[in-house]
């Protein structure tokens, strides 16, 4: 049971889109939660099969639940299996350091940047969610990251040499094994590639210059597991050698057409305000330290690594605002007063375990004539949900039974959705299996709260700041290390001293 082949969840989807009003044109829309902004961005990308929508969010914390809603209903409203919907809901993070700093980006963050702007380049994309800092930084020209892609399969003529050159310039590794992202390993006519965003790396097998077989095989032993018809090469970053020559919107502007979608745009001037603040103070500080060192390096202005804020504000300026108040409560652009819509949504209240409760709900939702969707997360979690709701009456079935589905109370889809939302004018409501069973989610969502807390810390941290360790008391951050640990795995540490 899987969403993405649902004829009955992609017809209740558009005629939700339809009745909600968010089908229409408009230059604002407020009144929508989170998860229903990602209906409308679906929406919108339906409108524009052949081109792309930019979802701008606030900051990289939104970034991750934004994507997934968005992704779970392009999916489910286009009929997408799971793999296209992957590949064509894409998220752009920021680079989350301080090039001032001493810091590089996180190299599985580079490299989905990468993959957001191929995928546009190439026409694969049909979503891309950015953070407002993502926006910023400068990348490299669109022709140039096509130029260092490539799609492989067999028959395909290259020579291995030739393919070698081509990974090393696409900043891979050459290693041997090559059984850690971003490495390639070349013995005689087997190319190994381990590609950014990949469970598995990709065994070529060549005769002469013709590829003859692609193969996955596993990283630890080494040994093939499944043929596969074709892979696609992406650079590991947006900036190839020193060609900072473009900004996300030169890809944005090669597409068939775009749409520009904004979320709580004074949270996304506010966010992309504050990084350029940082990046001009950290530049002055570091333009200082260089004054007082003899024979230092030139130290890159800000203007040199990030794209003017006044231009892309220009750019938002023209974007459909969304927003969860009401449109008497939100700032909308000067000249955007006209084409602004409310669209009536609710969210839906957290029930935390009271299956009782929910019962309760669905049964006075269902004699107000309305359709109940729940989203499980997993086809485990949905087939124990419908004997669940057995025990209280409640008839439930999979949302692609189309011979129950209109005597159901409850329709059951499989898919990532962070909440759920009502839509009155929709006669709609939607259920996510966080709404109903948050608590058994609580203590997960505590340790990413805490990764993130001690991740937020170290983007902050700059060569030479002081450090308490818990064990080792004060000390002074030297920077990140790479060390090999178990064998040959290496592992990236702090370095204090």
């Amino acid at each position: 049971m899987t969403t993405s082949t649902s004829l009955n969840l992609r017809a209740l989807l558009k005629t939700a889109i339809a009745r909600s009003g968010m089908d229409a044109p408009a230059r604002a829309a407020s009144g929508l939660t989170p998860s229903a902004k990602a209906l409308y961005v679906a929406a919108a990308a339906q409108a524009l099969p052949h081109g792309v929508v930019l979802y701008v969010v606030p900051g990289d914390g939104d970034l991750e639940q934004a994507a997934d809603d968005v992704r779970f209903f392009v999916s489910a409203v286009e009929g997408l299996s799971d793999v296209a919907a992957e590949r064509a809901v894409l998220p752009f993070p920021s680079h989350e350091v301080d090039p001032y700093r001493g810091l590089a980006p996180h190299f599985g963050v580079a490299s989905a940047r990468a993959r957001a702007l191929y995928a546009m380049a190439s026409g694969e994309a049909r979503v891309v969610v950015a953070s407002a800092p993502a926006l910023l930084p400068r990348v490299s020209a669109p022709a140039r990251l096509l130029n260092t892609s490539i799609d492989l399969r067999p028959g395909q003529d290259i020579s291995p040499s030739d393919l070698a050159e081509l990974l090393a310039d696409a900043g891979f590794t050459r290693e041997d094994p090559a059984d850690e992202h971003g490495e390639f390993a070349l013995r005689g006519g087997i190319l190994d590639i381990f590609p950014a965003g990949e469970a598995q790396p990709v065994r070529l097998e060549f005769i002469g210059d013709t590829i003859e077989s692609l193969r996955t095989y596993d990283p630890g032993t080494q040994r093939s597991i499944a043929p596969i018809d074709q892979m696609t090469i992406v650079p590991l970053a947006d900036t190839l050698a020193s060609d900072r020559s473009s900004t996300v919107f030169d890809y944005v502007s090669r597409t068939r057409g775009s749409h520009i979608v904004v979320s709580e745009r004074d949270e996304v001037d506010a966010s992309a305000i504050k990084l350029v603040e940082q990046l001009q103070h950290s530049y002055e500080e570091a333009v200082s330290r260089n004054a007082a060192t003899s024979n230092a390096p030139a130290v890159e202005a800000p203007a040199e690594l990030v794209a003017d804020w006044d231009q892309i504000r220009a750019r938002l300026d023209h974007a459909t605002s969304l927003s969860h108040l009401g449109l008497e409560d939100i700032s909308i652009p000067t000249g955007q007063s006209a084409g602004t819509t409310h669209i009536r949504c609710q969210p839906t209240v957290e029930l935390k375990g009271r299956v009782g409760d929910w019962a309760v709900e669905i049964r006075a939702l269902r004699e107000r004539g309305e359709t109940v969707l729940f989203v499980a997360a997993t086809p485990g979690r949905a087939e124990r949900t419908i004997e669940l709701l057995k025990e209280y009456d409640i008839f439930a079935v999979p949302v692609e039974r189309a011979e129950d589905a209109q005597y159901a109370a409850v329709l059951v889809a499989i898919g990532n959705l962070s909440r759920g939302f009502r839509l009155p004018d929709a006669e709609l409501q939607i259920y996510a299996e966080s709404d109903v069973f948050e608590e058994e989610r609580r203590a997960p969502e505590r340790r990413r709260s805490a990764a993130k807390a001690f991740l937020s810390d170290l983007r902050d941290l700059k060569v030479g700041d002081y450090v308490v360790h818990v064990d080792h008391g004060i000390g002074v951050f030297v920077g990140l290390k790479q060390i090999g640990v178990a064998g040959d795995t290496v592992q990236e540490f702090l370095e204090l001293h």
